[in-house]
């Protein structure tokens, strides 16, 4: 029985406590069974109703219905003693016991009933609503896609629109995939300790490092996979530097065209279309200026045309030039060391900071930010998590 110790209705002597408290109810029910006498029956109703009334709560009022109507209970002993009276005494006094065990019964089932009301009523009081308050909001409303995020799907996005699918790489590499492959001469100042993440010597005595930039995934790519090779390269990169538009750790973007018959054109023009979707304007003017990069011959900076009002930076209008990405042809070194004969195929790749166009499209000063973890920006500059970027629905809906 819930809320209830049945164990007193197997002992021969039960305490009163058993009962719920209900010492003078128990007393007269010994009284009543070791009584050979038929007991004082107005009295024995008059205590049960007592006790019903007066439990507190259902387990107390199931303590009294075992007191009274249990298998060793009052009522129940009573009932038990007709067995031995005469048939004219059993008839009479049976009829008035059963009546007895009705009114019991009925006290019992609305006492039950009053006691659930009561519970109800209190549990409502205490789990009260006040629908005066405003409603809480829900976590789609108040999640945010973290800029970087964001980002990464609009040129996955506009990049899958031109063909490209997408290569990931560790970021733990060796010296040979960060750099020796990628035809850095052993003196390169890239080499040093104070401008790349080096890590402790292994077993073998290899020290590896933190990737310096994604270009590592471009030479994976072209190991494991025969032209034609169309990828973009997102990820994280590690460098020694730290200020208001550089951190340790921040992200990169690159793409890999290796074919027969890729050229400059083919890369100006994915440039082009690349910047026109991403910064969601019609027109772009771009210049390309001569560079130095040790994995393409020849190497460029790219600039984008841009107007500089108030503070903000517009693209597709003005007469200012804001250098955005670096590219060229991928160097025949590079091809060579990655198993492919630069007389038959020919490419060109490119690289830009995710952060950094994330900062000139949804102006955002500080590049620091992006690491802060702090709420208020992110629920300022965060991005709705089901506003996902189509090149249908648009990039920044």
């Amino acid at each position: 029985m819930r809320g209830y110790n049945r164990s007193h209705l197997h002992h021969p002597n039960p305490s009163p406590a058993a009962f719920g408290g209900t010492l003078s109810l128990w007393e007269r029910v010994r009284t009543h069974i070791e009584r050979p006498h038929m007991p004082d029956l107005a009295r024995l109703e008059q205590d049960t109703l007592a006790a019903i009334g007066s439990a507190a709560d259902e387990a107390a009022l199931e303590a009294v219905r075992i007191a009274a109507l249990g298998k060793k209970g009052a009522i129940s002993a009573l009932l038990a003693s007709l067995g031995k009276m005469p048939p004219d005494e059993r008839k009479t006094k049976g009829a008035v016991i059963n009546a007895l065990k009705d009114r019991v019964t009925a006290a019992l089932a609305e006492r039950r009933a009053a006691l659930k009301e009561a519970a109800l009523e209190r549990r409502l009081a205490t789990e009260t609503v006040d629908v005066t308050l405003p409603a809480p909001t829900s976590p789609l409303d108040m999640g945010r896609i973290h800029p970087i995020s964001q980002v990464t799907d609009e040129l996955a996005a506009i990049f899958a629109d031109l063909g490209f699918s997408i290569a990931e790489g560790p970021d733990i590499e060796t010296d040979d995939y960060n750099f020796g492959k990628l035809n850095f001469p052993p003196d390169h100042p890239a080499r040093d300790m104070q401008d790349t993440f080096f890590l402790k010597p292994d077993g073998t005595g290899e020290r590896k490092l933190l990737r310096t930039h994604t270009s590592p995934v471009q030479v994976r790519t072209m190991l494991r996979q025969k032209p034609p090779i169309r990828v973009i390269c997102p990820g994280r990169a590690y460098r020694c530097d730290s200020d208001q538009t550089h951190t340790p750790m921040f992200h990169q973007v690159e793409g890999l065209v290796i074919d027969k018959q890729a050229h400059l054109g083919n890369l100006k023009w994915i440039l082009n279309e690349s910047c026109k979707a991403f910064f969601e304007v019609a027109e772009v003017r771009m210049r390309f200026r001569p560079s130095y990069f040790p994995f393409t011959e020849p190497s460029m900076e790219v600039d984008i045309q841009c107007s500089r009002k108030a503070g903000e930076i517009r693209f597709g209008e003005g007469e200012d030039w804001l250098e955005i990405l670096g590219c060229g042809m991928v160097h025949p070194n590079v091809l060579k060391n990655c198993g492919l004969d630069p007389d038959v195929y020919q490419g060109f790749a490119w690289g830009i900071g995710i952060d950094r166009i994330a900062m000139l499209k949804y102006g955002m000063p500080d590049l620091r930010a992006f690491f802060d973890a702090d709420i208020r920006w992110l629920r300022h500059y965060g991005f709705r998590p089901l506003d996902f970027p189509t090149l249908l629905a648009g990039l920044s809906s």
